[in-house]
């Protein structure tokens, strides 16, 4: 048996981050004891955090007790001299209270499909936000789209399809409609309401009324992310705290995104990872190009130009 102490031994138990970087240490050849130090008592003396980062006298009695110090592996959690887990398990049951402030916070003035058209603005070429893959920041491509009706259509040959960022905070009524390049759509659309830092709604999509059904489903659940085909939902997670939380448990959470991320691979989504990416499209402060509900931005330009 082995003891460490930690800090924040009850939320490292919950989160994994700590435990899981001195895991691969261990693995990448780190002598145990050191990894836990390098963890433990060197930051809390670099920080000056009197009473952590090791146990004795007048220490808070913040541990982890492990049966095997290579593997890391935890058998149980105290936290102030209390266990708080054992075996994996919580001891303890968290409180969750719910307010109207918490799950109020979906104000979206009312559209329809039409308020999703993408315009044509004469017939030139077209800002694309080009995804670049396991990245966040973008490039800027122009695209010379299909122009139908005065309206611009996506081109799948292409992997060209829209975006649609819908302002839910103030009833603004402000839509930004783009075009982005790199998901590998070939059908249907996914959205979300956790993109950095506004946390609109964000969908990209195929066909306007999938885009349009994934953001109501969205709206409907006051948060969340979906995927749609075909104008049906076919894997949705509500998040319904400030449209970024859930009130279930971790592992629902984590096979709800699971779904998700299969569903929308059987859209023909290529990326690894959709919705993380799709999260990051709205951030105007990262280059080259971002779409928000104002409209496209080229970011080092510093202003919207579609």
């Amino acid at each position: 048996m082995l003891v460490v102490d930690d800090r924040n031994a009850k939320d490292i138990h919950r989160d994994g981050d700590v435990d899981a970087v001195v895991r691969k240490a261990i693995r990448l050849g780190m002598e145990p004891v050191r990894a836990v130090q390098m963890a433990t008592l060197n930051p809390a003396r670099y920080f000056r955090l009197d009473g952590y980062g090791g146990i004795g006298p007048g220490y808070h009695a913040n541990l982890l007790v492990l049966s095997d110090l290579r593997e890391f592996k935890v058998d149980e959690v105290y936290c102030r001299g209390r266990k708080v887990a054992e075996n994996g398990r919580p001891l303890f049951q968290a409180g969750s209270p719910r307010t109207k402030f918490m799950e109020d916070t979906f104000k979206v003035r009312p559209y329809d499909r039409s308020n999703l058209e993408l315009k044509a603005n004469g017939s030139g070429a077209f800002p694309v936000v080009e995804v670049v893959p396991d990245q966040i920041g973008t490039r800027s491509v122009d695209v010379r789209p299909e122009i139908v009706d005065g309206l611009v259509q996506v081109d799948l040959e292409r992997d060209v399809i829209k975006i649609a960022v819908i302002e839910r905070h103030k009833t603004t009524g402000n839509i930004g409609i783009g075009l982005v390049k790199g998901f590998g759509m070939k059908r249907g659309a996914i959205g979300t309401s956790i993109a950095h830092d506004s946390h609109n709604i964000v969908v990209v999509g195929v066909d306007d009324d999938d885009i349009f059904a994934a953001a109501k489903e969205i709206e409907r659940n006051r948060g969340g992310l979906a995927c749609v085909v075909d104008g049906v939902v076919i894997a949705s997670l509500a998040l319904p705290i400030a449209g970024l939380l859930s009130f279930e448990p971790l592992e629902f959470v984590v096979a709800g995104i699971e779904d998700l991320e299969r569903a929308a691979t059987k859209l023909g989504c290529s990326l690894p990872s959709p919705y993380s990416t799709l999260s990051f499209l709205a951030l105007p402060v990262i280059p080259e190009l971002r779409v928000t509900d104002m409209g496209v931005v080229d970011v080092a330009a510093g202003r919207v130009i579609r």
